[in-house]
C-alpha cells in the first residue's frame, strides 16, 4: 500500500502542493512543538511533502531541514524552495539518517503506512532525536483502516490504537506532553506530541 501512495503523489505533486500551501490548520500544533526545540537545532520532517507549509514555517523559524518523501517530484520542488536544506527521496521507514534532531515531525504521513510499521517506525526515530527532542504526529482515533479519496483517486489511511502507541513511548522511553484526539481545529486528525528526556 505504501508504494502505491508514493505513486500517487508522484503523479499529483504539484495538484497536491497548490491545494497544501492553502491550508495550515497545523500551526499552533507546530508552535507547541517549537517551544521544546532549541532554537537553531535541526529539525527532520518525515513525509515533507513539498515543503508548504511545514518546512517553510521551521525554516522561517531558524532551523535547518532534513526533509523526507517518497515522492521525488515532491522533494524537487523542495530542492527548489530550499536549496540549501537537506532533501532525500526516500521511504521513510528504510531512511538512514546520519544526526541528530532537536525535532521530528511527521504530519500526515505516518498514517499512510500500515500500523505496526508506524509503530516500528516511531520506534526507530527515537535514536535520531535529540535529549529533550519533541516528535510531533497525527493518527486516527483507533486502530483501522480508513479509505480516503484525493484527486479523484482512493488513498489508504490506517492507525494504531492509542494504548499501543503509547507502549512504545513507555519502551523507548519518550513521554507524552498533549495528545486530542479527533481535534476540531485541524480537521479531526488525532494528534500527538511527545518528548525524549533530557
Amino acid at each position: 500500500m505504501p508504494e502505491r501512495i508514493t505513486e500517487h503523489y508522484e503523479r499529483h505533486a504539484h495538484a497536491f502542493d497548490n491545494e497544501r500551501r492553502k491550508r495550515f490548520a497545523e500551526r499552533a500544533w507546530l508552535d507547541r512543538f517549537l517551544l521544546g526545540v532549541p532554537k537553531g537545532a535541526p529539525v527532520l520532517d518525515l513525509g515533507c511533502g513539498a515543503g508548504e507549509p511545514i518546512a517553510r514555517y521551521l525554516h522561517d523559524h531558524g532551523h535547518p531541514i532534513t526533509g523526507v518523501d517518497g515522492s521525488e517530484a515532491m522533494i524537487t520542488l523542495c530542492r527548489t524552495r530550499f536549496p540549501r536544506e537537506r532533501w532525500i527521496a526516500a521511504d521513510m521507514r528504510g531512511v538512514a539518517l546520519d544526526m541528530m534532531f532537536g525535532g521530528i515531525v511527521a504530519w500526515d504521513s505516518l498514517f499512510h503506512l500500515p500500523a505496526d510499521d508506524q509503530l516500528a517506525l516511531i520506534e526507530r526515530l527515537v535514536p535520531w532525536l535529540s535529549p529533550g527532542g519533541a516528535l510531533l504526529f497525527n493518527t486516527g482515533p483507533a486502530r483501522g483502516i480508513a479509505m480516503g479519496c484525493q484527486f479523484g483517486e482512493e488513498i489508504h489511511h490506517a492507525s494504531a490504537d492509542p494504548a499501543e502507541y503509547r507502549a512504545v513511548f513507555a519502551r523507548t522511553g519518550l513521554f507524552e506532553l498533549a495528545y486530542k484526539p479527533e481535534d476540531a481545529a485541524t480537521g479531526g486528525r488525532s494528534v500527538w506530541l511527545v518528548r525524549k528526556p533530557h
